[in-house]
């Protein structure tokens, strides 16, 4: 079965981006091109909520390309998402990635999404958890995390300091 992973780059006290959306803390080098480079190879598939897509859609990374993963975004909201590799889903978000673990493919990528995240967590369909924690304190921001029904218990698979005092966890969620 294929697994769910989340995770990205947050700060220390656990943002994704400051409460203005900007990322301009992010401390990037080509060690930490190299990993995330490496890490991309095991998704064929990725999963957005609508808060997140729209930030990559600005950018110009959510236009879903030709020969990057099959992107998935999640929203009640949005009616209509542009793009040759993007599908919109409108209902039964648990239900449609629980499908999707079914079928044949490498790893699902879950992008950003504190919201989109917990509905995840909650149904029991995230399998692992990665981030690359920067050693700053943000102070408020779009949390990576919000408060769930109930505590999700980790067990511990990676940890990597890089030259830049970042520092790259990953965990497998105990199911």
């Amino acid at each position: 079965m294929r697994k769910v992973v989340f995770g990205g780059a947050n700060s220390l006290d656990n943002y994704f981006a400051r409460k203005d959306g900007a990322v301009d803390w992010l401390l990037w080098n080509d060690e930490v091109g190299a990993v995330i480079a490496e890490s991309w190879k095991r998704f064929d598939t990725m999963l957005m909520g609508r808060k997140t897509y729209e930030v990559s859609a600005k950018s110009g990374m959510g236009s879903g390309g030709s020969g990057g993963p099959k992107t998935y975004v999640f929203s009640r909201a949005l009616k209509e998402i542009p793009g040759q590799n993007v599908e919109l889903i409108t209902q039964d978000a648990a239900g449609f990635v629980r499908r999707l673990k079914e079928q044949e493919g490498k790893d699902i990528c879950l992008m950003g999404g504190g919201d989109f995240a917990k509905t995840l967590f909650e149904a029991g369909l995230i399998d692992e958890i990665g981030f690359n924690i920067h050693p700053v304190l943000l102070g408020a921001g779009v949390p990576v995390f919000l408060p769930m029904e109930r505590q999700i218990d980790l067990e511990l698979l990676e940890c990597k300091v890089f030259k830049t005092g970042c520092v790259l966890v990953t965990y497998r969620v105990k199911h």
